[in-house]
Parts: structure tokens; C-alpha cells; sequence
């Protein structure tokens, strides 16, 4: 490319323009179609445009990620996860990890979900020649155990973030080398690994001061004890805990959350059966100013009381989740208006609640005029038809749920919890 010739001769761009002026030029371009397009032009742009690309998203393959870390030597972010439903195996393999921890030394972020080929060998490696990685994504790796991952601890202390959900292999014994010595962790997903119990749970807190999201669903053994520590450790940095069916949580955990963490903004209990009205009410009160999302289905114990207190108290509350909660009545949505509820509100899960009416559906949609997704499947005195004869008139924004298998989930509404 160059530059229009004035009368008998003209200036190539590239005899004008520095190498830092190209770079400058890239960076003020925002859509990568047109970011893409100015590799095009010539060998030197294509090796300027290489130079600055941060994000990589590959296949497995030693020579092609060899090739990749030649030509982006300024990669900071590698993606080599797999879709579950892969047609190809075995996929990446610990080869590729040994040739991204001696080609990819500056890398900050590396994903590996679905990368059920890799090993602890392979791990391991990423531990001896990754010291700057940050975050680390293996879930549902199924072959790694504690050796792999307690290696990454030890060569990555910077390390903020790891995600091991469904590594099932994994024990308290990883979480105790990350306190120690990835005292900077932040995020830990770490739902479905059975093997962590409370004593792992405080060991992590013990060292690990500034976990701020915390993903522990479906790992059994853990209860009041280990989510208690976590409360009292990070007290005002955390702000997402989830403990989806963790059978063993029960009302001092929610007490001890609403006494120490009041920027909490999201809060998964679904199917802590335990957890009774007294510590929903006081979490109300307490995180009245932070939290947005609760899901707090199959809690048993939960009634119109928590529910109105949360809706009444919490400001910034915007998805909620008490499905199969079969106390919860038309009576947790009456006078709305009048009793302060606040109009923010965009989802609202209250499948399989068997005492609900219309009655209290037409409360919902009067008192909540941003809702963007009703979910009353399984409710008998809800469905299409009833509310029809009711007249009750759904905002045009907002999707109603009245069928299906409980089992299916909608992205529109999954995407607060």
C-alpha cells in the first residue's frame, strides 16, 4: 500500500511510518474483521498485527501450537477447551501442555475445559514453566488428581484464578497447597469435587485471604464449618458463593454471611434443605445494598416470610429462585407496591410452588414492571389458560414459562445464578 503519488513520485506508507505508528493505527481499529484485514496488507503488517494479538483459540497439535507461539509471541490468552460432545479423540493431550509451558512462558490465562486427554504429566509442566499464569480452567479434566494441580500451585503463585469443576479426583489436599502458596486466588470453581471437605475449606481460607467468587456446589462434605471460615476470612471481598445441593449447609452459615460479607451480590443455596426464615431475613437486611441473585430452590423450610423480606429489602435485587418451595403463597407478592417492593426485579422462579394462584401472578406482574422471565412450570392453579381467563396482562417483554420438564434449564434465566 502507499501513499498517493503527487506529481512524478510519492511516499510508501511503509517508508514513512515507524513500526510504533503501525501498532498505534491497530489499536484504534475496533471490529477484528478490520483488525484481521490489516494483516492483509503486507508481510510487515501481518508481523505487526501478529505481534499484538493477546487471544488465541486453537486445536491440539504440538507443530501447530509451536507454530502459533512463533508468529503471536505476545499471546497473553490460549483457549484449547473442547466442546463435551467432541467427534474427535483423544483431543489435547499432555504432549501439547509440554509444548505450551516451553513456548507460551508469558501466558496469563489458559482454558482447558473438556480436556479429558491430559494427565497430571502434563500438568505438572504447566507448574515448572508457566510462573506468570493467572487463571486456570480444567474442569471436567477427569484424569487429573492432587499431583498435577498441587505442581501448578507451587510454580504459579500468581495464580487468581482455577477452575476445577468436575474433577472428581481432587481432595482437600490441593486446597492446602493453594494456601499456601497462592495466597493472591480470588476465584476457585471448584463445583461436583467430592473429595473437599471442611477441613480443606478452612485450610484454603487459612492462607488464601482474598477469595472473592467461590463455586463449592455438589461437594457434600463440606458445611457449616468450612463456608462459617470462608465468611469470617473474606468478609467483605466476597461477593458470590455458591453452594448448589450441599446438603450439610445450614443456618449458621447464612448468619454467619449476612454478619461478614456485606457486599455479597449473588448467593446459590438450592437444595440446602436446612436453611429455615430467621438467617434469610437477616441476609436481607444485612446485604440489602449488594445483593442481585438468590436462588434458594427445593429450601423447604423457606417461606412468605424470607421472601417478602428479601423483596422488600433488597434494592439491587434482580433474579430470584424459589422453585419447589411449596410454602411460598400468594401471600409473598400481595401489596407489593404498598409494602415496598422494589421494581427491579428481571426473573423470578417460582416453579412448583402447588399453593400459588393467579391471583398471586397478577401481584408479581403489578408490582414488578421490569420482569423479563416468569417461570410457573409445575405450578397446578398457574397455567396458560387460567391467567388468560384472569386477564392478567404479561409485560411484552417478558417470557413466561408455563411447561416442561423441571430438568431443562433457559439460558436467559441461568445466566444470574
Amino acid at each position: 500500500m502507499s501513499a498517493a503519488p503527487s506529481g512524478g513520485g510519492g511516499a510508501l506508507i511503509n517508508e514513512v511510518l515507524t513500526d510504533d505508528e503501525l501498532r498505534a493505527v491497530l489499536t484504534r481499529l475496533g471490529p477484528e474483521a478490520e483488525r484481521d484485514a490489516f494483516g492483509l496488507v503486507c508481510r510487515r503488517w501481518l508481523r505487526i498485527q501478529s505481534s499484538e494479538r493477546r487471544r488465541l483459540r486453537a486445536r491440539a497439535g504440538p507443530d501447530m501450537l509451536r507454530r502459533l507461539a512463533a508468529r503471536f509471541p505476545g499471546a497473553l490468552e490460549l483457549d484449547l477447551s473442547q466442546s463435551p460432545s467432541r467427534s474427535f479423540y483423544p483431543g489435547v493431550i499432555d504432549d501439547d501442555l509440554d509444548v505450551i509451558a516451553g513456548s507460551f512462558r508469558n501466558l496469563r490465562v489458559l482454558a482447558l475445559q473438556n480436556c479429558k486427554g491430559i494427565s497430571d504429566v502434563g500438568v505438572a509442566k504447566l507448574g515448572d514453566g508457566m510462573p506468570s499464569l493467572q487463571s486456570l480452567d480444567v474442569s471436567r479434566c477427569i484424569k487429573l488428581s492432587d499431583k498435577g494441580l498441587k505442581a501448578v500451585a507451587l510454580g504459579c503463585q500468581r495464580l487468581r484464578q482455577l477452575h476445577i469443576t468436575g474433577c472428581r479426583l481432587i481432595t482437600d489436599n490441593l486446597l492446602i497447597a493453594l494456601s499456601k502458596s497462592c495466597l493472591q486466588l480470588e476465584n476457585l470453581g471448584a463445583a461436583g469435587c467430592n473429595g473437599i471437605t471442611d477441613a480443606g475449606i478452612s485450610a484454603l481460607a487459612d492462607g488464601c485471604h482474598h477469595i472473592k467468587f467461590l463455586d463449592i456446589s455438589k461437594c457434600n462434605k463440606v458445611g457449616d464449618p468450612g463456608v462459617c471460615k470462608i465468611a469470617e476470612v473474606s468478609s467483605s471481598h466476597l461477593v458470590s458463593i455458591k453452594l448448589l445441593d450441599c446438603s450439610k449447609v445450614g443456618d449458621k452459615s447464612i448468619y454467619s454471611l449476612a454478619k461478614c460479607c456485606s457486599n455479597l451480590e449473588t448467593l446459590v443455596i438450592g437444595g440446602c434443605r436446612n436453611i429455615s426464615d430467621a438467617p434469610i431475613q437477616a441476609l436481607a437486611l444485612a446485604c440489602s445494598s449488594s445483593l442481585r441473585s438468590l436462588r434458594m430452590d427445593w429450601c423447604l423450610k423457606i417461606t412468605d416470610t424470607s421472601l417478602r423480606s428479601l423483596l422488600s429489602n433488597c434494592k439491587l435485587l434482580v433474579a430470584i429462585d424459589v422453585g419447589c418451595c411449596d410454602q411460598i403463597t400468594d401471600v409473598a407478592f400481595q401489596d407489593g407496591e404498598g409494602n415496598g417492593f422494589q421494581g427491579e426485579l428481571k426473573v423470578l422462579k417460582i416453579s412448583s410452588c402447588v399453593r400459588l394462584t393467579v391471583a398471586g401472578v397478577s401481584s408479581v406482574i403489578k408490582s414488578f414492571k421490569a420482569l423479563e422471565y416468569l417461570d410457573v412450570r409445575s405450578c397446578p392453579q398457574v397455567t396458560r389458560d387460567s391467567c388468560e381467563q384472569a386477564g392478567v396482562q404479561f409485560p411484552s417483554a417478558c417470557k413466561v414459562n408455563f411447561y416442561g420438564s423441571l430438568l431443562e434449564s433457559d439460558p436467559s434465566a441461568e445466566r444470574f445464578f
